[in-house]
């Protein structure tokens, strides 16, 4: 089993000229921030995930990739490494999450990363994958407020169309979660719906756009999913205090930690900021093979 990340550095003045040159738009620090703490998934990967075989790293040039990072240990993907030059350069997770499955290389049984989700605690390889099927809960949903439900939405019709399944008043979304994938089910996902795939890619997120579940929704459709919840704890900084925070990561009660990021004072990022990497420093003293 592999594990894929794909990560960008808001703060990398090569993407920064970029992102102006080719979207006319300021940039949106919430979504693009970087936290700093890619080296804690990274060494909760090598301690809690002993199961795993190789790190992909999807990024969009060599200058995102961190200078402390081994390369020679995490295998380097850039953007124009999978996705059609059509489409570069592009800033729009939806579109890179569209060709993940392209990498060389990759394991059949494989779990898609954000930078946002830690493997805070030891989990096995059944907790994502039994019997030749992914494990992952699914919820239905009735209401698409809000764009990125939009694109949920959009990705429950087209799974539904690919198989030839009545539209349904109600969509799917899994679980948010690091995602359980089949490198051939996405394959022909991709190759059945390549038209619809193709017209809906654009350089930054719209309404019109697909997400990595449109390959979920088609698993749980033909019966190659496995509909348990898989352990996580979420915080949202929104809401959380750096005291619950730091109390969580350094003695947690679930496999997996997601710290979501959303708009913030700056004085309220910087300390909760400085309360994660204080408690992952805790908790991750020790260097991983993945870090110079």
């Amino acid at each position: 089993m592999d594990i894929v990340i794909t990560y960008v550095n808001g703060l990398d003045p090569e993407w920064q000229k970029d992102y102006e040159e080719h979207t006319k738009n300021p940039i949106l620090e919430k979504r693009f921030r970087d936290w700093g703490t890619l080296k804690y998934l990274l060494r909760g990967i090598e301690k809690n995930m002993p199961f795993i075989n190789n790190v992909f790293f999807v990024v969009s040039s060599m200058s995102q990739v961190p200078e402390w990072m081994d390369t020679k240990v995490v295998k380097v993907v850039l953007h124009s490494d999978i996705i059609p030059a059509d489409y570069l350069p592009t800033f729009n997770s939806n579109t890179i999450e569209m060709h993940i499955h392209r990498i060389e290389g990759l394991s059949e049984q494989y779990l898609y990363f954000n930078d946002d989700m830690f493997p805070i605690a030891p989990s096995s390889a059944e907790d994502f994958f039994r019997d030749g099927k992914a494990v992952i809960k699914f919820s239905k949903h009735y209401i698409a407020a809000g764009m990125f439900k939009k694109i949920c939405r959009n990705s429950d019709r087209l799974a539904r169309k690919i198989l030839g399944i009545k539209e349904s008043c109600s969509f799917l979304r899994p679980q948010h979660i690091c995602s359980p994938m089949l490198k051939s089910v996405c394959q022909e996902v991709y190759e059945k719906a390549d038209k619809e795939i193709a017209q809906s890619i654009t350089r930054t997120r719209t309404e019109s756009n697909y997400t990595q579940y449109l390959f979920l929704d088609y698993m749980y459709l033909t019966g190659r999913i496995i509909d348990e919840r898989i352990e996580k704890k979420h915080f949202s900084t929104a809401i959380t205090s750096a005291r619950k925070l730091r109390n969580f990561i350094i003695n947690p009660t679930r496999k997996l930690v997601c710290i979501n990021d959303v708009k913030l004072s700056m004085n309220r990022y910087m300390r909760l900021r400085s309360a994660v990497h204080e408690a992952f420093g805790i908790h991750f003293p020790k260097k991983s093979k993945y870090e110079i």
